[in-house]
């Protein structure tokens, strides 16, 4: 019968075995080492952004915090900083992906308008649509003492938000807006159009038009009294 051999002669056995080849045994990985990132190289600053906009639109403008972030991600707490400076960097590059996807949404609706009175009804719709989907994202676009509006991404964001309102002004009243100079009538018109849906839209987000819906005809809803108000003030004025 052969000799079994004791786990110490197998030990010994291997030890010659290794000496004899010359190659060092792998040294065993540590169970509790950590895996390393899931980001690959370049895509952290995006994943830090949407980690931002989900608390954001969690806990607020209160709680959004470098260190919420990088927690939400999952990454060290030095990966904001490196990729934004500070919070006002990191808020002021959100706030740019917010006005570019409010633009979008706006973009969108209009080119899915048949008529001009449509087209009228679609863009304020699409605004107010979208501070409903993004409340926080949509709180944080005009909180301009606290973003940077010298950084590229948000200056351009923002001012082609502007240009889509003008160019919609101008539509329905027959002329080409530029931006860069406007008359003091032009202006007029951009302001009380701004004022009254971004008037609404506070209101609505604020809770504060449940009062005046409670009185309306059962069924009606905040999306059928913005249309009353558009018909009212905007879509009657369109030529025929």
């Amino acid at each position: 019968m052969a000799k079994t051999e004791t786990r110490t002669e197998t030990a010994r056995r291997v030890r010659r075995s290794s000496s004899a080849t010359g190659r060092p045994r792998p040294a065993p990985r540590a169970a509790s080492a950590k895996t390393e990132t899931p980001y690959h190289h370049g895509a952290l600053r995006e994943a830090l952004l949407e980690a931002a906009e989900r608390v954001l639109e969690r806990d607020g403008l209160a709680g959004l915090t470098l260190r919420a972030v990088a927690r939400e991600a999952g990454v060290s707490h030095a990966a904001p900083t490196h990729h934004f400076g500070d919070l006002t960097g990191l808020v002021s590059e959100l706030a740019a992906i917010g006005f570019r996807q409010f633009n979008e949404a706006m973009g969108s609706a209009c080119k899915a308008a048949a008529t001009s009175h449509e087209r009228a009804l679609a863009r304020p719709k699409a605004y107010v649509g979208y501070a409903q989907a993004h409340p926080g994202m949509y709180g944080l676009m005009f909180r301009t003492e606290r973003l940077d509006y010298s950084r590229p991404s948000l200056h351009e964001a923002a001012e082609a938000s502007f240009a889509g309102l003008a160019n919609a002004i101008g539509a329905m009243r027959q002329e080409q807006i530029s931006g860069d100079a406007l008359t003091l009538d032009q202006g007029a018109a951009i302001a009380r159009a701004w004022s009254m849906v971004h008037g609404f839209t506070t209101l609505l987000l604020d809770g504060r038009l449940e009062d005046i819906l409670g009185r309306l005809p059962k069924g009606t809803t905040a999306e059928s009294l913005l249309e009353a108000m558009l018909k009212s003030t905007v879509v009657g004025k369109l030529p025929a």
